[in-house]
């Protein structure tokens, strides 16, 4: 198999956690991966300050200051050069141009495909997994397609949720996980280990 050094855009819209986790991996060479560019659909969050001070190109593409097309056009301008586009908390939908669809990939804090979608972000996840009395939850790492919180599963990893559970104890749980899942998932990828097959994520034995 073909380890090849993997060039990610990372797009985030927030505090940059998951940004963080990949960086602190390929710092560490437990990733084969280099972050060529840091996509933020704001400027005053975070995420941008972390990017800055891992001396990582950062690049502000507001929503809310072009028109749609403009939008969509400046973030596939930005990222045609990378292997891979690693959503991060990203808070508008790119449409994903078809060159890129299996080169797209997101983590979502539940298993979906319950608890996601629209307006399924953060601690609002978290409560509603509460409110339906689910006795476990976790994260999925997932290539994405133009819907959101949708597309072929790469992998999941679980959490039991306890009867004293918060949204807060939850999300903390499942964030730990989710540190070792998006890694994993950046790795399964780099070595060619998966591919797609009739849209379902099909995974080579090592």
């Amino acid at each position: 198999m073909s380890h090849k050094r993997l060039r990610l855009a990372v797009l985030l819209s927030g505090g940059g956690r998951t940004m963080a986790n990949l960086h602190e991996h390929i710092r560490d060479q437990q990733l084969n991966a280099k972050i060529d560019i840091v996509i933020s659909s704001r400027a005053d969050v975070a995420g941008i300050e972390r990017a800055q001070q891992y001396d990582l190109k950062t690049v502000i593409i507001d929503r809310k200051q072009l028109p749609v097309e403009a939008f969509q056009a400046k973030i596939t301008e930005a990222v045609k050069a990378v292997d891979l586009v690693c959503m991060a908390g990203f808070m508008s939908l790119w449409r994903i141009p078809e060159s890129f669809l299996g080169r797209v990939i997101n983590i979502h804090p539940a298993l979906l495909p319950e608890f996601g979608g629209q307006g399924m972000f953060g601690h609002r996840v978290h409560e509603a997994v509460l409110a339906a009395g689910k006795k476990e939850s976790g994260c999925t790492v997932h290539f994405c397609d133009n819907e959101y919180d949708h597309g072929p599963v790469i992998l999941q990893r679980k959490v039991q949720v306890t009867d004293n559970d918060t949204p807060e104890t939850l999300a903390t749980r499942i964030f730990e996980q989710e540190c070792i899942a998006y890694p994993d998932a950046l790795r399964l990828f780099c070595e060619q280990r998966i591919h797609l097959e009739n849209g379902r994520v099909v995974m080579l034995p090592e």
